[in-house]
């Protein structure tokens, strides 16, 4: 099977389900942003030594790998002929996240002072994650602006950068 299917030569691209849409659409520029987020945090878990972070990161990257699908699935009245698997995530994946970051927390000095990135190149890829994940935080505030998409992927992208923000510090 070849990589090119020339398809996408006019500027178009498929959503999940078959609905050709404008490779500019917000709605491919937010799981776009995604990708792009989780490709760093493969940068972001191939620089860390400890296996349990390592784990935990690859669960995130799930994560997003799903979050992605879920905002390149159209909506319901979108779908209603072709009968796509409704994909949702379980607010289960935010409260891992909130327990890593108080788990990590306790280990930290309290901030007294704003951090400038960098120090470290874990630390820099953390940070580039971070300010990664915010954008793709924005990109889904304008997306929800003009279609219902679940507010626990907001949330999620939320405490993602806030989890990004201590690993840096960590």
């Amino acid at each position: 099977m070849k990589i090119y299917t020339k398809t996408g030569d006019k500027g178009l691209t498929s959503l999940y389900g078959g609905k050709r849409v404008d490779k500019d659409d917000l709605k491919v520029e937010c799981y776009g942003t995604i990708d792009e987020l989780n490709a760093f945090m493969g940068l972001v878990n191939d620089s860390i030594e400890n296996n349990s972070d390592k784990a935990f990161i690859t669960s995130i990257q799930n994560d997003l790998f799903l979050i992605g699908s879920i905002i390149a699935t159209p909506t319901t009245e979108e779908n209603s002929n072709k009968r796509l698997k409704k994909l949702e995530l379980k607010s289960s994946e935010i409260e891992k996240i909130e327990e890593q970051i108080d788990v990590y927390d306790k280990t930290l000095e309290p901030m007294t002072h704003f951090i400038l990135p960098g120090g470290h190149i874990t630390v820099s890829y953390c940070h580039t994650a971070r300010s990664i994940c915010r954008r793709a935080e924005r990109r889904l505030v304008s997306l929800m602006k003009i279609e219902e998409v679940d507010n626990s992927i907001l949330i999620y992208l939320n405490r993602l950068s806030d989890f990004l923000f201590i690993l840096a510090r960590k």
